[in-house]
């Protein structure tokens, strides 16, 4: 977990008169990095995290119990790289399946579709279709999941662990042929960010396009994505 610690104290002219039961105060201060240090996006992930917090101290007398309280705030970048729409074709067979142990058990089934970009704009939905052309065995259901692929790199070597975020149903039952079922998914705050590569750890992304059929036999696609903030 990667934390990032910076102090914030009021001057001597920073004095304040409370006297109701509710008292505002303002304040404000520049987030600046340690050293060549970067400021990097608010992140919640599995074994990496980037978290940014204020807290309040309030002094008190003697024999009374100091006050305290959290706040976590967000951090986004608005430079860096611009994402660039480039549209993804695919098509799913048996031939072409890669992560099964074997080939001879599964279904006869076509299956095509469209990407609109691998390539996204995180604060943009990620759009497409997918079109079931023919298949044998009756599909119960089609469902989209994005993954976080999380890198942490050490003396020894590294460790890399994938783990999922979210996971939509857009397709239940055995779905009609020859019709494009749409693809749309929002990329959840706190839990995505852009992509991010760095000397001690990498944080990256991929959306999985499920097919479980009715016998529960299941196809899965995998494509890597590349999130930018603009």
């Amino acid at each position: 977990m990667i934390m990032k610690h910076y102090k914030y104290y009021a001057s001597p002219h920073d004095i304040f008169r409370i006297t109701d039961e509710e008292a505002r105060i303002p304040f404000g201060f520049v987030l600046k990095p340690r050293g060549n240090n970067k400021l990097y996006e608010t992140y919640h992930g599995v074994f990496i995290s980037v978290q940014y917090v204020v807290k309040c101290l309030m002094k008190r007398p003697l024999l009374n119990k100091d006050l305290t309280k959290d706040a976590e705030f967000l951090v986004e970048n608005k430079n860096g790289e611009r994402a660039t729409a480039k549209i993804t074709s695919f098509s799913i067979n048996p031939n072409s399946v890669q992560n099964v142990n074997s080939k001879t058990n599964l279904p006869r089934f076509s299956i095509r579709g469209k990407l609109d970009s691998n390539y996204c704009c995180i604060t943009r939905p990620f759009t497409g279709e997918i079109i079931v052309e023919s298949a044998d065995t009756p599909i119960r259901s089609i469902e989209l999941q994005l993954m976080r692929v999380e890198t942490v790199g050490c003396a020894e070597g590294y460790a890399k662990e994938v783990s999922e975020i979210q996971n939509i149903e857009i397709g239940i039952g055995n779905v009609c042929r020859g019709l494009a079922i749409p693809i749309y998914m929002v990329f959840p705050r706190l839990f995505s960010c852009p992509t991010l590569e760095s000397t001690n750890f990498k944080i990256e992304f991929e959306v999985n396009i499920v097919v479980i059929f009715q016998d529960d036999r299941l196809i899965m696609e995998n494509f890597p994505l590349r999130l930018t903030r603009n």
